[in-house]
């Protein structure tokens, strides 16, 4: 079972790094434009912090500090779909761009809600 967890962890810390650097070639190429290079901004903040939390929390010392951490990189991936839905209801980005990186900031958001239910135990 340890092993198992282990790679889950793994895992994670690797999709999180992956999106990561989807995001910076996502926002390398936007339009320069004043609104967008903000909402970028913000973009590129909450979805670097989704794996640099998933990392803290590995360090962590107790496991309420675990949940502290889990929670903040779940709260970036909820802000992190706020930011994608204005590029793409603006029409600043491609919208099958950000479909792709949508799905996958719902999919992580889903992990880490579904860890934090299973940490609370109540799942």
């Amino acid at each position: 079972m340890k092993n198992y967890n282990e790679k889950l962890k793994t895992d994670l810390k690797e999709r999180a790094y992956q999106y990561a650097l989807k995001i910076i070639d996502f926002i390398d190429n936007l339009p320069k434009d004043i609104s967008t290079k903000m909402i970028a901004g913000q973009l590129l903040r909450s979805a670097t912090s989704i794996g640099a939390n998933i990392i803290e929390a590995q360090a962590s010392n107790s496991k309420r500090e675990f949940i502290n951490f889990f929670h903040h990189s779940l709260k970036s991936a909820n802000e992190s779909k706020f930011w994608l839905g204005l590029l793409k209801d603006t029409n600043k980005a491609n919208r099958e761009e950000v479909e792709i990186l949508l799905k996958e900031t719902i999919e992580l958001g889903n992990i880490l809600g579904s860890s934090l239910l299973t940490l609370k135990g109540k799942k």
